[in-house]
Formats: structure tokens, sequence, C-alpha cells
């Protein structure tokens, strides 16, 4: 048997093992081609060259002429199967942190600045794909959209025969998570949209709020080039947060309107303005950060995993002991195990690794499910309509976040994205790089049908009722334990008549906030679309797929919530959560801002003064 894989110097080689199986157990007999004495084919490689070194083709081609960018982006920053097979007997980390998307790198920067010497391991279970947020790369990775998304989770039946909510948006399995396609929006929840939270878990969200805006580089979109003279964020900005001030009157279930909170900063790009936030690059400058203070005795080497799902937490009584892994098991020894994968996949191994009938602290583990339901609403209105249509230029954006709450039903908020663009073919790629929500954008045939329009998309997000037990996430008797699992939800009287009240406060944001006539609408016909008077029906305009899943572990001080408030998995000693499967309720808004608050509350409590 032959495999190509690097060697402990980074460098790849083939080598061969008279073994009958590839089990990583027995790595260690894996013998340098060489001593076999042959030149061999393999199926997606050839190895033509003869054994005698070669140094930038000198005297022979070198033997890797087909390199993968998986084998160099292993060779430059993530641990190799030499490296993985000393690893996993060693147990000598102290974090063993599962996921590297917003939580898992918020704990690992925060741990490390606290104390550089930390050792940790970092397990992803996907493989490297986009260096940065597609928004940030050429026109054509928008396609990246389509193609992102895994499910490990089924979706029962009277789900998906739902009148309007049928699926769950899935997870994004590669390095980064979703950060790579997410629409960056960050707003700092008030203690009012946190209704049923522990006082300790709000403050922590405040206390920590300037750390996450200056980590996740959140800005106010009205501070978007604003030192520019023309600045794409600028006249519309301004004033249709001021129109919208002027009529809140007219707006009776909105609670605040304020500046799109968007990562989008730069302060390390002296001549970029708008940069998405994404966390591939932070991370890989984090690795190698620790090792030039490896090197210098002043840190210790963190350590990337990819292609490695954790499918099982092997436990002792209360103390996880063993990670059961697609890459084989790995002991945990004294490290506390961080899960950051998420809301379903954490609770997916959870529910096959701590038994309900032995764990009873678990038997409320995915019996409470929220999450958000969207309405997308396209319309326009004439730039003449507009009273700061004499001061706009030819291209100008603008985004606001508008919460509302229809009481005592729940929350809602809307993302409004402004576009005016008198020469969409021109500024194509500039508008797809700025857009504040790509998932509320204009398409190419609306902005071509709407240079004298400002176009405004609407995104919706209303909070499902955490109190609906016809909502839940449960184990079904698949073999399969990373995928074992059916998700139901169904919308009950109270979703519905928040939806309702939600989807006409978007209407009347347009209608009444902005602008008093001329508004038309979008109404989608197949893969095109026209302008119309007349407001898009619930079924045009209503998502089938929920969005910010959450509330699955919430945390509590309770006995039946499944974590504890120092984020620790009741009675389990050294198992610790973050993300939003901690959310006692869903409110409304955007998640990660708060999502990455606890996470640096958790590092905090597990590494100070250590």
């Amino acid at each position: 048997m032959y495999l190509c894989a690097p060697n402990p110097s980074g460098n790849v080689e083939v080598r061969f093992c008279d073994k009958a199986d590839d089990d990583t157990n027995g790595f260690n007999e894996w013998k340098p081609l060489s001593e076999k004495g042959e030149n061999i084919r393999l199926p997606t490689e050839e190895i033509d060259a003869p054994d005698d070194d070669s140094q930038y083709g000198y005297p022979v081609p070198g033997k890797m002429q087909r390199p993968t960018s998986a084998i160099s982006m292993q060779a430059m920053f993530f641990v190799n199967d030499s490296e993985w097979a000393a690893l996993r007997s060693s147990g000598e980390f102290d974090y063993i942190v599962v996921g590297s998307s917003f939580c898992g790198f918020a704990f690992v920067d925060r741990v490390l600045k606290n104390n550089p010497y930390a050792k940790i391991l970092i397990l992803e279970r996907g493989d490297y794909f986009l260096p940065q947020h597609f928004q940030n790369l050429p026109l054509p990775f928008r396609n990246t959209l389509d193609i992102s998304e895994t499910f490990p989770w089924s979706i029962a039946k009277k789900m998906h025969d739902g009148e309007y909510i049928k699926w769950l948006h899935g997870q994004v399995p590669y390095l980064g998570g979703r950060s790579g396609i997410w629409s960056a929006w960050c707003p700092e929840p008030l203690d009012e949209d946190m209704p049923g939270w522990p006082k300790e878990v709000t403050n922590a969200i405040h206390h920590y709020f300037m750390d996450v805006k200056e980590l996740l580089n959140v800005i106010p979109a009205s501070k978007i080039f604003e030192k520019e003279d023309n600045p794409i964020y600028g006249v519309m900005q301004k004033c249709l947060k001021e129109e919208l001030e002027k009529n809140k009157a007219k707006l009776p279930t909105i609670t605040r309107i304020i500046p799109a909170p968007l990562a989008v900063g730069a302060p390390h790009l002296r001549y970029i303005h708008y940069h998405k936030f994404s966390v591939p690059g932070h991370l890989l400058n984090i690795l190698e950060e620790q090792k030039r203070k490896c090197t210098r005795g002043e840190g210790w080497l963190t350590k990337l995993a990819t292609n490695c799902i954790v499918e099982k937490i092997i436990h002792h009584e209360e103390k996880a002991t063993a990670l059961k892994t697609s890459r084989g098991e790995i002991k945990l020894g004294n490290a506390k195990l961080i899960l950051a994968m998420g809301t379903l996949p954490p609770t997916t191994l959870v529910l096959n690794s701590f038994p309900k009938f032995r764990f009873q602290s678990f038997k409320h583990v995915g019996e409470r499910f929220t999450a958000h339901f969207i309405s997308f609403i396209t319309g326009r209105v004439p730039k003449s309509c507009l009273p700061f249509n004499d001061v706009m230029g030819n291209f100008e954006m603008g985004a606001l976040y508008i919460a509302g709450v229809d009481v005592p039903r729940g929350q809602y908020h809307i993302q409004l994205s402004a576009v005016a663009n008198a020469n969409p073919d021109k500024d194509a790629a500039d508008a797809l790089r700025h857009s504040p929500d790509v998932f509320a954008a204009p398409s190419d045939e609306q902005l071509r049908t709407s240079k004298d329009h400002v176009i405004f998309g609407c995104a919706a997000l209303g909070e499902l009722d955490y109190r609906n037990d016809d909502n839940w996430f449960r184990l079904n008797k698949s073999s399969d334990i990373t995928s074992n699992v059916d998700l139901q939800v169904i919308a009950n009287e109270n979703d519905n008549k928040l939806w309702d009240v939600m989807d006409e406060s978007t209407f009347d944001v347009i209608e009444k906030g902005v602008s008093g006539s001329d508004v038309e609408y979008w109404h989608s016909q197949g893969s095109s679309g026209s302008w119309l008077t007349q407001r898009p029906p619930a079924d045009k305009r209503r998502s089938p797929g929920l969005v910010h899943e959450a509330s699955t572990m919430w945390i509590g001080s309770s006995e039946e919530a499944p974590v504890r408030l120092d984020y620790r998995l009741r009675g389990v000693k050294n198992v610790y959560i973050t993300g939003a499967s901690l959310w006692p309720t869903g409110g409304s808004w955007n998640p990660t801002g708060a999502m990455v608050a606890l996470a640096m509350h958790l590092a905090d409590k597990l590494s100070k003064g250590n």
C-alpha cells in the first residue's frame, strides 16, 4: 500500500506499508519509498524522477509535479499525518478547541493574549477553502454562496410540509466556517433584547463588546469612507436615517434605528476602507506569531489539524478523556475541551456522547430550539421623489439596522440596504464588494432597470417562539453518529402573527419612512422578474430557510439548563460550550457579536492568571 504524505520536515514523500489497511495507529510502520527500492505511478500523482536530490530543478526535475492546494497548505500551516500520530497520544495540551470559526478563533486569540505559553490544539472538520470573505475577492467568487453549505441533520416531514418554514440553512464545513460568506452585521443587543437571560451573561456581553468590535473590526456604516471626499456611504446613508427618524411615529413597532454595525473595518490596510472580516487569515496569523514567540522562548506553538471530524467524546464518569475522530482517537489528558463548532453539530456530539438515561442533567438538550425566520422584500423609489436627490452621488449605498418588537409575541429587525447606481455595468465589482448585505443585494437585472431609482433591499428577521414544544432537535436511529439527528420546526400562531407584523413594518419603512409615493416592488418570476406597484404576496417574500439557530443547550443557573454559568456542561468536569446554543431565548438580533463576547469571557475565566 502506498501513501503520499508530508514527512516530519514538511516535505511530501511517497511511503509504503505492507499492512492490509491504512489505520493511522500503524503509521510508524510506514517507510520511505527508497527502502522498497522501486518507483511507482499513483492515480493522481506521477513520481518519475530518480531518488537523487533535486533543488530548483537541478540536476533533475523535482519529484512533486502536481502539488495540490491542500498539500501546500498542510505543509505550511497544518498538522501533517506524522505529526498527528504523535499529538494523538501525547495528551499534553491545555485546551483542545473543536471548530475554527468565530468562537474558536476568539477563544484562542484571547487565551494567547493572557498566556502565550498555553498549549492549544484546534480541530477543524473541513479543509482550507477561501483565504478571506468572498466579497473581498474578484466578482466570480460570489458563486461560492451556492456550494458552501452541508446539512448534517434530517428535516422532519412535518417541517418540510409546512406552509413557509421548510428547512434550516446548513453548516459551512471549511476553515473559518461561515465567516467566509456571512453578512457581517454585528449589533450589540440591549438588555431588553435578552429577556430571560441570566444577568451574569448579559453583563458579560456588554463588558466584552468593545473588545469584540476591535477584534472583528466592527464600525457603523456612517463611518465607512468617512474621510473620503465622495464616500459610497455618504449623503444617502446620513439622509436615510434622518428621514426614518423624522417619520418614526408612522412606524409604531420600531424601537431603534442605527447605522448598520458592520465588521468591515480595515485598520491595518492603509488604502482599503471596506474589508469584510473572515477568520482564516487572522487564525493563520496566530499560528505564525506563536511560531515566532516559540523561537524566541516567549510562547508555545499552536497546532491546527484540518479534515478532522470529532465523532464522539469518550468519558470516564464525569470527565472527558478522549475524542473519537475521523483521524483516529486523541487523548485529552488534562486538556479542557472547548466546543466551538456552531449550534447543532456540538448538540449532536453531546447527544451521542452523553446518553440522557445516564446523564439526567442533559435530558433537556435539544428540546428547546430557536432561530430566525426571514422575509426578503425589495422595493425601489425614483430618485426624484427623495428629498436628498440633488446632493446624492451617482453611486451611493446606505445600511441601517432597524429593530422592532411586537409585544408580547417577540422581536424582529430589518436590515435595510439601499443602493443608488446610475452606471451598474461599470460599478458591478464595487457594488458587490461594498454591499452591506449580499443576501438582500439587488440583482444585475434589478440594477440595470433602476438607474434612476434607489433600490431598497430589506432582509427582515423575526424570532421563533422558544416556548413551542413542536420545535426540537433529537437523535434518530441512523448509524452515522455525525448526522443521526432530526430537526423539526413548526410555526405556531405566535410566530405567524409576529411574521405578519414584521412584514407590514418592512413595507411601512419603505412606503412611510422613506417615501410617500411611487414605490414599486420586485416580483420574482423564475430567474427573472418585474417591478410592480403591488406588494409581493407572502409566498414570494418569505424564505423557507431559517437562519441563526440557537438555544439547544441553553445557559442558566437552574438544574434544567444544560450549561452552567461558567459555560461548562452540567455534570461534566472539562467540556465547555460556546456559540448560540447557549441562548436562553433567541431574540432577533444577529448573534455573532454576542457569541464572540462570551467566547472571550470563557477564555478569561479559564486562562487569566495561569
